[in-house]
């Protein structure tokens, strides 16, 4: 039975957010409205000076997204999110990507989640060479164009129990497992896995290592540091 590795894919393997970059294009090629910006603005700017928090400004980005991608077709927006992949290929994290490459060579089977969209989730992450990939996936009509739906939305949401299907309909042990997170929301399949490592956490990831004893790695420019 192979091992799995299961990791977060913003802000623990992507160095920014997919969800965020491919808002940003969708606007620049014209596909969302400029207005877009406005409904996360606010966030985006109480987040840099350090005045909100993550979480708000990337929920934001997310209402903006599913307000404004109803009706958009689909070649459209998956040519878009193949470009936003292309870009960003090599906007990794040092530790993750070194992390990755070690973990494949030993024939585990890597997972990957993301509350991205699925298109520009699996775009990024094949070329890593994630076996199985997660992201949200939006409903389309008979026209090809989104509906604004999000199907399978507690799944998707649920990342325990995305690994949990994984390891019982691939066959694969969680002896000796592996697994990356950053927020709050990733403690669930850490609490899974053999060796979790919080990386880069938010307060309440770091928090919650801290007393659970677990691996704590942050990666500032072209330093690691072992917590």
């Amino acid at each position: 039975m192979k091992k799995v590795a299961i990791f977060d894919i913003d802000g623990t393997v992507f160095r920014s957010s997919l969800l965020i970059e491919l808002t940003d294009a969708l606007i620049q090629e014209g596909i969302f409205s400029s207005s877009t910006r406005k409904l996360y603005s606010r966030a985006h700017k109480n987040w840099l000076d350090r005045n909100g928090p993550y979480e708000e400004y990337i929920e934001a980005v997310i209402m903006a997204f599913v307000k404004n991608i109803k009706g958009v077709k689909y070649n459209e927006f998956s040519k878009i999110a193949k470009k936003v992949a292309a870009f960003h290929k090599d906007r990794i994290y040092r530790y993750s990507r070194d992390i990755i490459r070690n973990l494949k060579k030993k024939n585990y089977y890597l997972l990957a989640i993301s509350h991205s969209p699925q298109k520009v989730v699996k775009e990024f992450c094949e070329k890593m060479g994630f076996d199985k990939i997660y992201g949200r996936i939006y409903e389309i009509d008979s026209q090809k164009r989104f509906t604004g739906e999000v199907l399978h939305l507690e799944l998707i949401n649920d990342k325990a129990e995305i690994l949990k299907r994984a390891v019982g309909k691939e066959k694969l042990t969680l002896k000796g497992s592996v697994g990356m997170g950053d927020t709050e929301s990733d403690i669930a399949f850490l609490k899974m896995v053999e060796k979790p490592i919080c990386f880069n956490p938010n307060q309440k990831l770091y928090q919650y290592a801290k007393r659970a004893g677990w691996k704590i790695v942050v990666e500032r420019k072209d330093v690691v540091y072992h917590l």
